[in-house]
């Protein structure tokens, strides 16, 4: 974001820290005054491509890309049309189809392939699927406004624990006010030993808190859960996590491989070390040694799976 220049009146974020840059339809970036400039009649062209746009649609750039800007926007116009859910067809295969030819129409409205004809297929696909995108539309708007509705209680709730954390924390301040005043009095008008008074104080306070933990312990543990199922509450807090029983047997104990053909035997590693066949094999580098790579042993198995095919056949006499 420290990045944006103003590709109109050149002004960067280092120059005007308080530079906001605004993106269009068509992803190209405008700082706010220009496009106040530029669109004061609500309508205009973009100065990089000149496509006819309007004030009300250009909004703040999050992203550094604006081609990123572009296909957010498209993305979110397509999808609102496009919006079937897996279970509404019959098989896996359909809906991937289906989500593969929506990133086809994403990709050619965002790089300017063939947008005629992907307009066309937009438009076909609304007139055949009306009463369906309307009903879907409907649907996500009572999901939507559900989540809302979970959203603001969870807020709710949050502000409520956050008002009671902090009375907790006023109440414990006036209380340590309290005992230490009342802890000066005795000391100022009591004729008994400092000593004993402090000690005394200290084993007061130690007890006062023990009190509080158990009846903290006490308390009934009322869970309640987040949108995403997560838990949170006093148990999630205290809970006991047990260890993991593992299946008691016997130890794991090497064997080698063997491998069984038909024809003929594939060389040891030995005889492939000592009977020339890595003498045309291209030795290996020191990067491929680091990563456990070693020309012996691919020649070895590229020797196996050459034998592993071959069979022996009886010879027979015509």
């Amino acid at each position: 974001m420290d990045d944006f220049i103003c590709p109109r009146c050149k002004t960067s974020k280092f120059q005007n820290p308080s530079l906001k840059m605004m993106v269009n339809v068509c992803g190209h970036g405008l700082c706010e005054s220009c496009v106040d400039l530029l669109f004061l009649k609500g309508s205009g062209a973009c100065p990089d491509c000149r496509i006819p746009l309007r004030r009300n649609n250009f909004r703040v750039q999050l992203f550094e890309d604006p081609v990123i800007e572009k296909e957010v926007d498209i993305r979110k116009r397509v999808l609102r049309d496009f919006n079937k859910k897996e279970e509404d067809f019959s098989s896996l295969r359909e809906y991937n189809d289906y989500l593969e030819e929506i990133e086809t129409i994403i990709y050619n409205l965002t790089n300017d392939v063939d947008i005629v004809e992907t307009n066309k297929k937009i438009e076909q696909y609304k007139r055949e699927n009306r009463d369906f995108i309307i009903k879907n539309k409907s649907k996500i708007g009572r999901e939507e406004y559900e989540l809302e509705e979970i959203l603001e209680i969870e807020k709710q709730q949050e502000e409520l624990r956050k008002n009671v954390i902090k009375q907790e924390e006023v109440n414990a301040k006036k209380k340590k006010i309290q005992q230490k005043e009342a802890l000066i009095d005795e000391l100022m008008f009591s004729n008994a030993n400092a000593k004993n008074i402090l000690e005394t104080f200290a084993q007061n306070v130690e007890e006062e808190k023990n009190r509080e933990e158990v009846e903290v312990a006490k308390l009934p543990n009322k869970m309640t859960q987040f949108s995403t199922g997560v838990q949170f509450g006093r148990a999630s807090q205290s809970i006991q996590y047990l260890p993991v029983k593992l299946d008691e047997g016997p130890l794991y104990s090497y064997k080698s491989v063997t491998i069984t053909t038909d024809g003929p035997q594939p060389p040891t590693m030995d005889e492939v070390l000592n009977k020339g066949y890595t003498r045309h094999v291209r030795s290996e580098t020191e990067q491929e040694m680091a990563g456990g790579y070693k020309a012996n042993i691919a020649c070895m198995r590229a020797l196996q799976d050459a034998l592993a095919g071959l069979f022996h056949v009886k010879k027979v006499n015509t």
